[in-house]
Order: structure tokens, then sequence, then C-alpha cells
């Protein structure tokens, strides 16, 4: 079992930056692919980025690339969401979640636990 907790959303302006946290409990971490969603008002839940359990592999979906940065540090339990260069189109709730494939994944399907999301607006 792996709870999740987002934390470090909040307004902002257009063209700036935020840091998304996600604490995981639990001792299994390191073995967990890790990966971001979002989901903004009357949409369906999005891909947003993914790392693998070795860090050795990330995906990205095209609308964050270049902008977006998935990173995690195993002896924190904690993975992170660097987020520059924001536009309102990236207002949304972002959500955490772990997964125990071992590649990295943009399905929702794959992913076995989810945090409680964290609100991230984007002013213009």
């Amino acid at each position: 079992q792996v709870q999740l907790v987002e934390s470090g959303g909040g307004l902002v302006q257009a063209g700036g930056s935020l840091r998304l946290s996600c604490a995981a409990s639990g001792r299994t971490f390191s073995s967990y692919t890790m990966a971001w969603f979002r989901q903004a008002p009357g949409k369906e839940r999005e891909f947003v980025a993914a790392i693998s359990w070795n860090v050795y592999s990330t995906d990205y979906a095209d609308s964050v690339k270049g902008r977006f940065t998935i990173s995690r540090d195993n002896a924190r339990n904690t993975v992170y969401l660097q987020m520059n260069s924001l536009k309102p189109e990236d207002t949304a709730v972002y959500y955490c979640a772990a997964s125990r494939f071992k590649s990295a994944s943009s399905s929702p399907v794959a992913y076995d636990y989810w945090g409680q999301g964290t609100q991230v607006t984007v002013s213009s």
C-alpha cells in the first residue's frame, strides 16, 4: 500500500514557475514508476509526465515538453514536478500517481495509487 500526498500548488501569473512535490509513504517507493496527471474543470484527466523507478526513463505530454521536468528522490520518497513558463491552460488539479509497472506509462489505468490532488491556477 502506498499513500501519496501532493503539495506546492497555488496561484501564479502566466510565465511563472511552481514546483509540485509528492510525498509517498511505504518502504517500496523506489520500486514504483511515478507520474503526474492533471484534470481541468469539465475535462478528462490527462497525462503530464512520468518517471521510471530507476530514473532512467521519463516521458512527457507534448503540451508540457521543454517547460516541465519530473524528478524523484528515492531517499526522500518524493517525486517532483518543476513547472516553468506556465500558461493559463496549465490550470488544473494536479495528481500524483504510482504504478507497479516498471516502465513509464501515460495511461491512468496503469497506476495503482493516487494522491488527493493539488490545485494549480495560472492567471493571464
